[in-house]
């Protein structure tokens, strides 16, 4: 039976690249930290690493600690977030302004630091588009973060992250914005310059790099204010913002595949685009309804509804023969309630339990999505006869 993995927003496959730059780094046995020459040559690797990552951010040499590798894109968005709210005495119990459709990863660092005293403030993000009016009238003297996730991760929302980062800077300037790029990176053009984040958390797993891996972006100013405290101590390594022997053999297998999808970005998202458009002609034909966006989407992720029929039920028939999607975001796949993304979109929580996440790469082809929309077909009309 053939696999099709449509998948992709949870985990991609590793790149062909990134498992011959694993490899080679499996014999750079030293740790950075050394400074005998095992150590330097291991050192010497993951600076090289550092660069090629950063080229895919617009950095051409990364400056100390601008470019912060991390263990997941959970961690970085860890990082970010407590790491603003704890660095500084004056910020406890002050407002950070997030949405209400953000990946665990920062959803429930925020959880933590309200049980704290901090001000949470979630901008509501009906269809798929943040209220920025919402997010202007939150901003206040107590406001020291901001952080809004670049592309939501269940519903393909692309959010208007530079337009309400203009506007919080506008405000006041010293107010730290933080993006959970996760799902955009190497997805969408991702322009420093222009984007207005401080702080931008990336994953390598996305990207069909290794798991275990990612990277944190510190802008210029919020080292110079220093604006970051780290959340795990020890070594000091990553210029003092994230302790722990750095990851190398991840580190540049993240790299490899950084550097294969940055000079091919141009034409993976227009593969995705195509694709994406392809499926939602073949699914009008079906008992489904497919959650466009009201605003701008990403390229690879389409969420859809099936009446009637619940999420798991369908997506362990579709597994039987052999194709994988999700039923929202991995990192919550088991959580018993709905989901809080498809509810901050508009869906009931009905439809929530009843919705699908199909999310490609550039390596999927018209004939997956044929042949998911045949499995629909054909598992829609035998589940709703046997209910």
């Amino acid at each position: 039976m053939r696999e099709i993995y449509l998948d992709n927003s949870a985990t991609t496959k590793l790149c062909q690249s990134a498992k011959s730059a694993m490899t080679r780094a499996m014999e750079i046995y030293g740790n950075p930290s050394s400074l005998h020459t095992a150590g330097n040559a291991a050192k010497e690797l993951l600076e090289q690493s550092r660069r090629e990552v950063a080229a895919t951010f617009g950095i051409r040499r990364p400056e100390p600690g601008e470019l912060i590798f991390t263990g997941s894109g959970s961690e970085g968005d860890n990082l970010a977030v407590l790491g603003t709210a704890l660095a500084k005495p004056r910020r406890a119990g002050g407002r950070i302004i997030s949405t209400d459709s953000e990946h665990p990863g920062v959803e429930n660092a925020l959880k933590w630091l309200e049980s704290r005293g901090f001000d949470v403030v979630r901008v509501p993000t009906k269809n798929g588009v943040p209220d920025l009016d919402f997010l202007r009238a939150a901003l206040n003297e107590k406001t020291f973060l901001v952080t809004l996730m670049a592309v939501n991760n269940e519903t393909g929302a692309a959010y208007p992250v530079a337009e309400a980062f203009s506007l919080v800077k506008a405000y006041r300037g010293d107010i730290v914005t933080h993006t959970d790029a996760v799902q955009a990176y190497l997805h969408a053009p991702l322009n420093i310059k222009t984007l207005g984040a401080d702080l931008i958390s990336v994953s390598a797993h996305k990207i069909h790099g290794p798991k275990g891996v990612g990277a944190l972006y510190v802008s210029a100013e919020a080292r110079k204010r220093k604006d970051l405290t780290p959340v795990i101590y020890g070594g000091g390594q990553e210029a003092g913002l994230r302790s722990g022997t750095e990851n190398l053999v991840g580190i540049a297998g993240f790299a490899a595949a950084a550097k294969e999808g940055f000079a091919n970005l141009s034409s993976n998202i227009a593969k995705m685009q195509s694709l994406c458009q392809f499926a939602q002609k073949k699914l009008d034909d079906l008992p489904v309804r497919v959650n466009l966006p009201a605003g701008d989407c990403a390229p690879h992720i389409l969420s859809v509804t099936v009446p009637g029929i619940r999420s798991e039920t369908l997506l362990h028939a579709l597994s039987a023969r052999g194709i994988f999607v999700s039923n929202g975001s991995a990192c919550s796949s088991h959580a018993a309630s709905p989901s809080p993304s498809l509810l901050a979109f508009g869906l009931t929580p009905q439809e929530s339990s009843s919705t699908i996440r199909v999310s490609f790469s550039a390596e999927n082809t018209e004939e997956d999505v044929c042949a998911l929309a045949d499995a629909l077909r054909e598992e829609i009309a035998r589940l709703v006869h046997i209910r």
